[in-house]
């Protein structure tokens, strides 16, 4: 029997819960900040055969592709799957986003012993074993150079109790090992969260209804989408944009996109193939975040009430190769930038391209991103001794494009999480950490001009206490800032400058560690959004 739309509401909603419970769960036991505060992770669920049902508040570049990937590889490499069981999963070859994205997957297994559903937790770590303490490895030419530990979906618990030997080679390569396991904790409880509710769910309405719902809620989704793409414009566009010259790619990285809509079939095909093989450098992007930052792309120019889940992401085709650096990676290319650089290049080029099919539709380009401001900061606390490693997100990043309809959202962050990250509390850092912040503000007349402008480029100034502090950032959007849609202008580019001792500002470069001494200070200035 065909469930009702009443139905089919109160299920979604209950498993929209189920998320939500997980992530609440996540933000309120975590230790290192870049969860807890910034909230840089995201939880969901999906079918036994691992397609996405539910996301809730989860960041786009982590879920619209992804835990599919890695779902149906931790299900092939481990055919026993049992309930009691969890699994770490991060490699950037097998489904992931990037090394630091740790991930764990708890399959969903009813009492006749049938995996049903997958609940899948993710989460940036504060560090990840890096060559360097950050886990934005701009500069390395492989994996290797980076570093980072790897796992592809490696059973971490069995019978609901720890494999210790994986723990213990965590504990030993990663810097702030206390730190970690108090993250890994707190994902495993959310992966269990999410498990207990589904049970619950599933001892409501049954196992049965329940994936029958599944397969009704993506029957309804994809027309939801298919209605949607009927209202754009009919066309095929291809855009050319760049990425700003970096460590290992000293000319820059070109991206190129071409944009198919056929509003009749109700279909988008994004081509992302026309791009340079693997670049030796930590920008490439991983299959998942290649097909994200595409759909995010799309899913921008649609309204907000369409779904996002494998019913809606039928409708959307992306079109990748291998050994591209906006693709699939070929072992061992870096991929540790991921998530954000390459990836925002992507999503602000498909927008834009939609934009240019004809009026109301699309929006113009996001800021670029991760300025100082997002800076990975590590260095020993003279108050305990202690070392400390995390990633700071304050305020000053802003980024947010101009719409036909909207002028940019001022704390859209960039387009990989699409606002929904947390900007730290300058106070909660500067007691957690030896740093002072001496400004932040935002940038008169930075934004792109237009009916609708984007949003302005912001400052922040921030420096070290009394012992050296150390950060690692890669700014992309100094040279090719946001560029506007639909007659719009561009935003204002990034800058990044030291301040030194006597007050002198020396300019620093686009990409790299730097390590400031007390009386010193960063000054970073991030994008201002097209308009």
């Amino acid at each position: 029997m065909t469930l009702d739309g009443l139905q089919l509401a109160v299920l979604t909603s209950r498993m929209e819960q189920v998320v939500r419970a997980m992530a609440n769960t996540l933000a309120r036991t975590a230790r290192s900040g870049v969860i807890n505060t910034a909230r840089d992770f995201s939880c969901c669920v999906l079918t036994g055969d691992a397609q996405l049902v539910a996301t809730a508040e989860s960041l786009p570049v982590h879920v619209m592709r992804g835990p599919d990937i890695m779902a149906a590889y931790t299900a092939r490499m481990h055919p026993d799957l049992r309930r009691g069981d969890a699994y770490l999963h991060n490699s950037p070859y097998h489904g992931n986003s990037h090394a630091a994205d740790h991930c764990i997957l708890v399959p969903v297994v009813d009492p006749a012993g049938t995996h049903r559903f997958t609940v899948l937790v993710k989460a940036h770590q504060a560090d990840c074993g890096n060559g360097t303490p950050t886990t934005y490895s701009t500069s390395a030419v492989d994996v290797y150079e980076e570093g980072a530990l790897i796992f592809p979906a490696v059973r971490v618990q069995r019978d609901f109790t720890d494999v210790d030997d994986v723990i213990r080679m965590c504990r030993m390569r990663i810097r702030v090992p206390d730190q970690w396991w108090g993250d890994y904790l707190a994902m495993v409880g959310a992966a269990r969260i999410g498990e207990r509710e589904v049970e619950r769910l599933a001892a409501d309405v049954g196992w049965d209804a329940l994936e029958q719902y599944a397969g009704e809620w993506f029957d309804f989704s994809e027309q939801r989408v298919a209605e949607a793409i009927a209202q754009l414009p009919a066309g095929r566009v291809t855009l050319d944009g760049a990425h700003d010259p970096f460590p290992g790619v000293p000319g820059g990285v070109p991206v190129s996109v071409t944009v198919d809509v056929d509003p009749v079939g109700g279909r988008v095909v994004v081509d992302l193939r026309d791009n340079p093989d693997c670049q030796p450098c930590g920008l490439n992007l991983t299959e998942s975040t290649s097909a994200s930052s595409a759909l995010v792309g799309v899913f921008n120019s649609l309204p907000a009430s369409v779904p996002a889940n494998a019913g809606s992401l039928r409708r959307v085709e992306v079109l990748l190769r291998e050994n591209c650096v906006v693709g699939i990676p070929r072992h061992p290319a870096s991929c540790s930038v991921a998530t954000t650089n390459v990836a925002d290049r992507v999503t602000n080029l498909v927008q834009r391209a939609i934009a240019d099919l004809g009026p109301g539709v699309g929006m113009a380009e996001a800021g670029l991103v991760q300025p100082p401001a997002w800076a990975v900061i590590s260095g020993s606390d003279p108050r305990t001794g202690v070392p400390f490693v995390n990633q700071i997100l304050f305020p000053g990043v802003t980024g947010g494009p101009g719409t036909p309809w909207t002028d940019g959202w001022l704390t859209f962050g960039h387009a990989g999480n699409a606002g929904m990250m947390l900007r730290d509390s300058v106070e909660i850092d500067e007691i957690h950490h030896p740093i002072l912040v001496t400004q932040q503000r935002i940038l008169p007349d930075t934004e792109g001009a237009g009916e609708f402008r984007g949003a302005p480029g912001a400052l922040v100034e921030y420096g070290p206490t009394t012992a050296p502090l150390t950060l690692g950032y890669g700014s992309d959007g100094a040279v090719h800032p946001a560029r506007g849609a639909g007659g719009g202008t561009t935003g204002a580019p990034a800058r990044q400058r030291l301040r030194r001792v006597d007050g002198e500002l020396v300019d620093l470069p686009a990409s790299g560690l730097v390590q400031l001494q007390p009386g010193e200070a960063v000054v970073s200035e991030s994008c201002g959004g097209g308009g």
